[in-house]
């Protein structure tokens, strides 16, 4: 008689220790055991020996509803389990209408359950349309972070919200315990280099880098935190590609404020002189793809365990949106939910740094950031059963193969050392290595714990 429903066998990777040739024992969907030496009985078994289990992922910046009718969450969530992700956090900036009233996240809600394969959790955000009040009706239903925007990036979908109303969304939700993720750029400096730049006809594959600055950056870096220490709010800066940023985050930290800070995959693997120079606006995202010495300083950080999390920042626009010889003209962002594990590993391999940490940036700190850990981020006993395997391989990214809704990537060719053979989530399997296998409908909308 078996006592469980399955069990797998191979290098578990915790997040602060590797257990060579171990096994987990899943029943009802949660990890119920795991051990070293002879597996339990059970009904299935995976022989995972010589690769690397892992939690699933959990990837805190996605925009699956960015550009409407193109991709949405159920489409995503097929490239996320390709990806190994088995838990995505979606933004609100969806086409045409931000997540900012309890109407427009209930019927996201309802978008989950009906065309997810993976889990979700969702952003919610703060308009003048709805305005701050509508943060209670989020909060109760079932939002696990907030996010903001110091630049308007579009009209009416993603706005500028102002640093006086910023402080007072960040008081309203502070006693919630929930994050306040703000995207870090200054609006004004911005708008002024960009138009010196097409004034002068200098609009070409590097000129979006030089349009901004890191000080554009890292003073709206600075201000996030500000606000977060006059309000006793989780300031989160979304996506910071400096050194210096994460510098300032140190220093509020070391004052007992609750700052966290994000970086996303390509900050860590791509720089400007060879892949901007390559790819041109394929590269093109917010924050700028930096210089080569730049990506090496985020590095120190992430060996020194200073990140918080690492993320995708996934958005599959077209390529007609990335071919315009102004790269001002061409939209910012990429896809990446079935890159941001592989390039993660292969980089923290290339730079000497354990698994660990992978699990750590990827699944165990994200789970934590958004109160999911009481279920998600580490294969404890009790956890969800959300379970990937790795087959360590070298090969050269080939994005024609993507699930994604769109085959192109930035990371076109990049080697990476780690190929995603499985993902489970809740302990059914989702995707087998080369296709999906689970029904839309089988992933779950999360709420977050208590703070």
């Amino acid at each position: 008689m078996s006592d469980f429903d399955w069990v797998v066998r191979g290098n578990i990777v915790d997040p602060h220790g590797i257990v060579e040739n171990g096994w987990l024992a899943v029943q009802g969907g949660k990890i119920a055991a795991r051990g070293t030496g002879a597996a339990p009985a059970a009904r299935d078994s995976v022989d995972a020996s010589g690769q690397w289990i892992i939690p699933g992922v959990v990837d805190g910046q996605v925009h699956s509803g960015s550009q409407a009718n193109q991709e949405g969450l159920g489409w995503a969530s097929r490239a996320a389990a390709a990806g190994g992700v088995t838990v995505m956090v979606d933004m609100p900036y969806d086409d045409p209408e931000p997540v900012a009233s309890r109407p427009h996240l209930d019927a996201k809600i309802a978008e989950v359950e009906r065309d997810c394969h993976v889990d979700v959790g969702l952003f919610g955000t703060l308009n003048k349309e709805h305005g701050l009040a509508a943060a209670a009706g989020l909060i109760e239903g079932g939002v696990c972070a907030f996010k903001f925007s110091t630049f308007e990036a579009t009209p009416g979908r993603f706005p500028r919200i102002e640093e006086d109303d910023l402080y007072e969304a960040f008081r309203l939700i502070a006693p919630s315990g929930l994050v306040c993720g703000v995207h870090n750029q200054m609006q004004e400096m911005t708008r002024k280099n960009i138009a010196r730049l097409i004034e002068a006809d200098d609009t070409g594959w590097d000129a979006f880098m030089r349009a901004h600055t890191p000080l554009i950056e890292n003073l709206a870096t600075a201000l996030i935190y500000e606000i977060g220490a006059e309000t006793g709010a989780r300031a989160h800066a979304v996506h910071v590609s400096t050194s210096r940023g994460f510098e300032i985050c140190n220093m509020f930290r070391r004052n007992g404020h609750r700052a966290s800070i994000e970086t996303c995959v390509q900050y860590l693997m791509l720089n400007h002189e060879e892949h901007t120079r390559r790819f041109g606006a394929k590269t093109k995202h917010y924050p700028p793809i930096r210089p080569k010495a730049e990506v090496e300083l985020l590095w120190t950080h992430i060996a020194n365990d200073e990140c918080t999390f690492v993320s995708s920042d996934h958005v599959s626009w077209g390529l007609e949106r990335k071919q315009n010889p102004n790269v001002f003209k061409n939209s910012s962002g990429g896809p990446g939910l079935e890159t941001l594990l592989p390039a993660f590993w292969t980089g923290c391999e290339e730079h000497g740094i354990s698994p660990s940490m992978v699990v750590r940036q990827l699944c165990d700190n994200p789970a934590r950031h958004f109160l999911l850990d009481d279920r998600k981020g580490t294969l404890e006993v009790g956890k969800d059963a959300d379970i990937v395997i790795l087959t360590p391989e070298r090969y050269a990214y080939d994005p024609s193969t993507s699930l994604s809704a769109v085959q192109w990537s930035s990371f076109e060719g990049r080697e990476f050392t780690v190929r995603v053979a499985g993902t489970w989530c809740r302990g059914q399997q989702v995707y087998d290595g080369r296709r999906i296998v689970n029904n839309k409908g089988d992933g779950r909308f999360l709420r977050p714990r208590k703070a």
